[in-house]
């Protein structure tokens, strides 16, 4: 059940199997069913998750009402809103599960707890951080800056595979655009 979790850690830290059994001890596993909701806009987030298995979205609401979708997260990536979980402020974001999911859930004071026993675990979140950092940038500048079949050529890269798990009103409110221009776009890409 860990083992992703340890691959993905090891991807920026190091620690011996002792030191990983005393990180981990604090997740809680939780299994989400398709359409459930793990955080809702309001609520204050005091949580990250690590996703073990299936999807989920990480969306907003924007002022005509309509789902903007910041991300995807599937196996091996991580769910929160960071600006309430940092800021102790309501979360403006959603959290829904696509698919029925698991998730290793760490408590906010249980990650704080590991800062202060276990120091190359602030710098495992430091990297994680920056990296989530850097993502963000390349998202804003994508979608302030290219075009909507560049960004659906990104996104194909970015996830593969997710296109067949979600629907295409999913992939519609990540790339920002209707479900009918996401349409005209792939017929375009098909024709070639």
């Amino acid at each position: 059940m860990s083992d992703l979790l340890f691959r993905n850690i090891s991807q920026y830290i190091n620690l011996s199997e002792e030191d990983f059994k005393q990180f981990v001890k604090p997740f809680e596993l939780k299994v989400f069913k398709k359409k459930e909701v793990v955080l809702k806009e309001g609520d204050h987030c005091l949580f990250e998750g690590f996703v073990l298995s299936g999807c989920f979205k990480i969306y907003y609401l924007n002022e005509s009402g309509f789902e903007q979708t910041l991300y995807f997260a599937v196996e091996g990536w991580w769910i929160t809103d960071i600006d309430s979980l940092i800021n102790n402020v309501p979360s403006i974001l959603n959290i829904e599960a696509l698919e029925d999911s698991e998730v290793l859930m760490i408590h906010k004071k249980d990650k704080e707890h590991l800062y202060e026993t276990m120091p190359q675990i602030e710098k495992l979140f430091r990297i994680m951080n920056q990296k989530s950092s850097v993502a963000l940038q390349r998202r804003i500048l994508s979608l302030t800056g290219k075009t909507a079949d560049k960004r659906y050529l990104e996104f194909l890269e970015k996830y593969p595979g997710l296109e067949q798990r979600i629907t295409q009103q999913q992939v519609a409110s990540y790339l920002g655009i209707t479900h009918e221009f996401l349409s005209k776009i792939r017929k375009k890409l098909l024709m070639g």
